[in-house]
C-alpha cells in the first residue's frame, strides 16, 4: 500500500500540471496576440512596388491601403486620425511654402520644417475653431524619392495625429 500511494499521488500532479490552470495557456495567447498586433502594427509595401515599411502608431486601428491608380498614389486610412497618401514623386518644399504663401483663403503657419519634412497649420482667418494641420514628407530608398502627405480631404487632424502619421513611414531594412 505504502508503493502505491507515492505513485498515485505522483500520477495526480501529472495529470494536474498536464491540464494546467489555464495559466499556460493565457500566456501563450496573449503572446500570440501581442506578435500578432506587432506584425499588423508593420506593413511592407513591397506589394506597391515600394521599398517602405508603414509602421502604425502604437493603439491605431489595421490600415486599409488602397491603390488609387488615376493618380499613382497609395491611400493608407486607419480610423479617424491616420489618413495619407504616398506617392513616387519628388516633394517640392519649396514650391509649398510659396503656395502656402499666397494663399488667399487660409492663413498658413509653418510649425516644423527640416529638408525632408514640413508640418504646417492653416486656419481659416474668421474661425479659429476650425485648424488643421498637414505635412508634407519626402523620402529616398533605393535611388527613388516618395512623397507622403496627409489625405487633404477636410479631416481635422491635431499636431499629435499629424506628427505620427509624418513618422510611421521609414525606409525598408535589406533582408
Amino acid at each position: 500500500m505504502k508503493a502505491l500511494f507515492p505513485s498515485a499521488v505522483l500520477g495526480t500532479a501529472l495529470l494536474m500540471n498536464a491540464c494546467g490552470d489555464g495559466k499556460s495557456d493565457a500566456a501563450k495567447q496573449m503572446a500570440a496576440a501581442a506578435d500578432s498586433a506587432r506584425a499588423a502594427a508593420t506593413v511592407d509595401l513591397a506589394e506597391y512596388h515600394m521599398p517602405l515599411v508603414l509602421e502604425m502608431p502604437t493603439g491605431a486601428p489595421v490600415p486599409t491601403l488602397v491603390w488609387k491608380d488615376e493618380i499613382g498614389k497609395l491611400a493608407v486610412r486607419a480610423g479617424d486620425h491616420f489618413a495619407i497618401e504616398i506617392s513616387e514623386a519628388p516633394a517640392d518644399m519649396e514650391r509649398l511654402k510659396a503656395d502656402l504663401d499666397r494663399d488667399l483663403l487660409k492663413k498658413n503657419t509653418i510649425v516644423e520644417e527640416k529638408p525632408e519634412l514640413i508640418i504646417y497649420r492653416s486656419e481659416f482667418p474668421d474661425d479659429t475653431a476650425l485648424v488643421f494641420y498637414h505635412f508634407d514628407r519626402s523620402v529616398t530608398a533605393d535611388g527613388r524619392i516618395f512623397h507622403i502627405e496627409d489625405a487633404d480631404d477636410g479631416t481635422p487632424f491635431t499636431l499629435e495625429d499629424v506628427n505620427k502619421m509624418a513618422t510611421a513611414v521609414h525606409v525598408k531594412s535589406p533582408a
